[in-house]
């Protein structure tokens, strides 16, 4: 499968299966469509074909341009890989492995956000805090099926995970008494609102966790409407100098500022630059995704001034990049060169399986967004997995399994998009987020043009 498209005066081919991508000229770009099946084009017939609007010479130099691409297996690729989805599928279940866990240590929040998937923090259940014993028995649940593998990661999660920080230091000390025996290494990550962030809190996870998310959504007024406090108040003042404080405590480095933009902020390639003008290098502002009654619902009508603000943005991140101040946006993030293996390519996430989330009580589920959600519950630290169905069904859950994917340009950087979103889209894992595809899609052209915009 070969994509092209035209963005910021590149003309980009995206090889898929190979994954190439090259920047080509207006002649190499227009025969490209008609000779994937035709190798001995002649010049007459590339005129024809190109509208007769190049010189002979440089036709057939095109020609020939595009024959050795093609030699080298860098353009009109097959695809090679589902033969061995299945076996992928199949050695995920049998193997069994749990990388990374995240620990739900508060059911409870001190803020009141809008749109949050999980109620009010409590995941439309009681509000409740896990327990030392609780998580403790998560973290050995972790290394009991985490294979020969080394690396493991947990995010301590909620709701708001600092209204239970005594829990989280101990756990955090607990794992790492278990490492050198198990030989496992822990990768702890801190996902927080910053309402209850201290000195205390953040010179603990400068020291012990790999990761901080930092909740904010940019500019004050967009941040305060969606994400109040128990009372009512805005919270961007209350957070902004904590977060400042902790993105410099960290270099710069090992941390997210993450926001979510709404059918109220659909410019929100402004709150992006805001974050970066006010000092963050490292940033993540998200769709909202939740029912589409909710008046702060994204709304067809807003998918093309959408799809502008990631270009706006793409063409800034440039510009500041180039004047030697760096910003790193998460959604346009993407390693051409090497990336994640081909197993994770096709499946994802790994959620219901390499992946999973545990509550305050112990039960678990797939992932964080489904929480709460009986049809998903899959077991207890306690007891295991009582319902091995569910993990078969995210096992098989895949690019190909999609039907929408097989024919996208995308799969093998989106890995099939986020089954939460396609679940409650749909009703089906396996369904078609369709909003969010041609949000991601226009991510991935957007990150590959700023590639070539950097190394031009």
């Amino acid at each position: 499968m070969v994509h092209q498209y035209k963005s910021h005066g590149f003309n980009i081919v995206l090889d898929v299966e190979s994954g190439a991508v090259h920047i080509v000229d207006d002649v190499v770009y227009d025969l490209i469509p008609f000779m994937e099946k035709n190798e001995s084009v002649s010049v007459n017939e590339a005129s024809r074909l190109t509208g007769g609007k190049y010189p002979d010479t440089d036709l057939m130099e095109a020609v020939n341009e595009i024959n050795e691409l093609r030699d080298k297996g860098l353009l009109y690729t097959k695809d090679i890989y589902e033969p061995y989805v299945e076996k992928f599928s199949e050695d995920r279940l049998d193997k069994g492995i749990v990388k990374a866990m995240c620990l739900h240590i508060a059911h409870d929040c001190n803020l009141r956000c809008n749109y949050c998937f999980a109620g009010k923090g409590e995941y439309h259940g009681e509000r409740s805090l896990m327990s030392f014993e609780v998580g403790a028995k998560a973290l050995d649940y972790l290394i009991e099926h985490s294979g020969n593998r080394v690396n493991l990661e947990v995010d301590f999660f909620g709701g708001e995970p600092t209204m239970n920080f005594e829990v989280v230091k101990r756990l955090v000390e607990y794992g790492r008494s278990k490492e050198k025996e198990h030989n496992k290494k822990f990768r702890f990550t801190l996902t927080t609102n910053g309402v209850l962030l201290d000195d205390e809190i953040l010179d603990f996870a400068n020291k012990e966790m790999g990761n901080l998310v930092l909740s904010i959504d940019g500019r004050k007024e967009v941040n305060d409407r969606m994400r109040p406090t128990v009372n009512g108040k805005g919270s961007y003042d209350i957070i902004l100098p904590k977060f400042l404080k902790a993105a410099e405590s960290r270099g710069q480095t090992n941390y997210y500022v993450r926001g979510t933009y709404t059918h109220f902020n659909t410019d929100f390639a402004q709150d992006v630059l805001h974050l970066h003008d006010l000092g963050f290098e490292q940033i993540s502002v998200e769709p909202v995704v939740c029912d589409p009654k909710e008046e702060y619902a994204l709304r067809e009508e807003d998918l093309p001034v959408l799809l502008q603000q990631y270009d706006i943005l793409a063409d800034e991140i440039i510009k500041r990049r180039k004047s030697g101040k760096y910003i790193n946006f998460f959604h346009f993030m993407i390693d051409l060169k090497g990336g994640p293996c081909i197993a994770k390519r096709l499946s994802g996430c790994g959620s219901g399986g390499e992946y999973l989330a545990i509550t305050p009580t112990g039960d678990i589920y797939p992932c964080h967004q489904f929480v709460g959600e009986e049809k998903f519950l899959m077991g207890n630290v306690f007891d295991g997995i009582t319902n091995p169905e569910i993990g078969k069904e995210f096992a098989k859950c895949n690019v190909y399994s999609k039907k929408e994917c097989r024919e996208c340009f995308a799969k093998f950087y989106c890995s099939g998009g986020c089954s939460a979103n396609s679940y409650h889209a749909t009703g089906d894992i396996n369904g078609n987020y369709a909003f969010g595809c041609e949000l991601q899609r226009k991510r991935i052209e957007c990150a590959i043009m700023i590639k070539a915009a950097l190394e031009d």
